[in-house]
């Protein structure tokens, strides 16, 4: 009887502790989608194409907020396959075009295809596009093949968390590290002779 009411008692906080996470999930999915300005932030890396920069199941955090306009050779964008099927494809940019109507034509290639493909790699225009990529999780895809949604996002956000969290600690770490220039001084120490004034000493990269 005592362990049941035990079990019972901690119930509650188990649920609580499910719907903080949950609603921290929501939150973080709500503040990307508005932050990163694209109605889907996430994608998963389904071919080898861009080996050995993307790797399968690789997931990618994908920015938008009329960044078409600002590519540049090097940039890693997700877009619509411009020719046939409705297929999404994640490949780097190879070259900026400028049309007579003056609108920017992009080429693409994927870093491990010898050259860019006709009517995938180009002609992608502006309704093409879906996002530049911000962010990678290498492997966390993993997750999409064990749950459905909305459970993988759920995941997929949770990594998310943790590694923000991990980076905030990480920075709180060195700032508490830092030894304090205002502390007091050993009354019983004898104030050090004067000295004349070294070089400053370069920075370390």
């Amino acid at each position: 009887m005592k362990l049941l009411k035990k079990n019972e008692s901690k119930l509650p906080g188990a649920v609580k502790d499910i719907a903080i996470i949950v609603a921290g999930v929501a939150i973080v999915w709500i503040v990307l989608h508005f932050i990163l300005d694209t109605g889907n932030p996430f994608y998963v890396v389904s071919s080898g194409s861009m080996i050995p920069t993307l790797n399968v199941d690789d997931v990618l955090v994908v920015r938008n907020g009329g960044s078409y306009d600002g590519l540049k050779l090097g940039d890693i964008i997700v877009f619509h396959r411009p020719q046939g099927d409705d297929k999404v494809i994640v490949h780097r940019v190879a070259e900026v075009q400028v049309n007579m109507q003056g609108d920017r034509v992009i080429r693409t290639k994927g870093d491990a295809n010898p050259s860019s493909i006709p009517g995938t790699d180009f002609p992608i225009r502006k309704n093409d596009y879906i996002g530049k990529v911000v962010f990678v999780i290498p492997g966390a895809g993993l997750v999409t093949k064990i749950f459905s949604p909305p459970v993988n996002y759920i995941i997929i956000g949770l990594i998310l968390i943790i590694l923000f969290m991990n980076r905030l600690r990480k920075k709180n770490d060195r700032e508490t590290s830092q030894p304090s220039s205002g502390g007091a001084l050993d009354s019983s120490s004898s104030p050090p002779p004067p000295s004349s004034p070294s070089p400053p000493s370069s920075p370390r990269g």
